[in-house]
């Protein structure tokens, strides 16, 4: 999936500014993702947070990175790499995870968990810090 097609400009990073058939059917493969992504990262971080479940998977929090079909044009066989910055409570940033999944005809398939960072004590505001352990 070639998200350079779409139209992007911000200094920040490359974040579409309109809506495409593309971006559509991306976001809604993220929303079929976020289920399991939650569960996976709720056992992730479980002794972390005081609070089951957390931390939270919002969409929009969530990039599409790359994108690949490992049996060749039109196979059904693909691999998806999903950039998530999880939260808790109002949308406080507790890190950074890389998941790559597998999508075929058998279902879905975690094939790889990189936790690239946090949760950082100091970044949780003094009246959540009790959500941690």
């Amino acid at each position: 999936m070639d998200l350079h097609k779409a139209t992007f400009s911000n200094a920040v990073g490359k974040k579409p500014l309109e809506d495409s058939r593309e971006l559509q059917l991306q976001d809604m493969l993220v929303l079929l993702l976020v289920p399991h992504m939650q569960e996976k990262l709720a056992e992730v971080y479980s002794d972390v947070f005081t609070v089951p479940g957390s931390p939270d998977i919002y969409p929009y929090f969530v990039e599409v990175t790359h994108t690949e079909r490992t049996n060749g044009f039109r196979g059904f066989d693909l691999l998806i790499t999903l950039h998530v910055r999880p939260t808790v409570g109002p949308h406080i940033p507790v890190g950074e995870d890389v998941f790559t999944y597998r999508i075929s005809s058998t279902g879905v398939e975690l094939k790889n968990l990189e936790h690239l960072k946090g949760p950082n004590k100091k970044d949780f505001p003094p009246n959540y810090q009790d959500l941690l352990k």
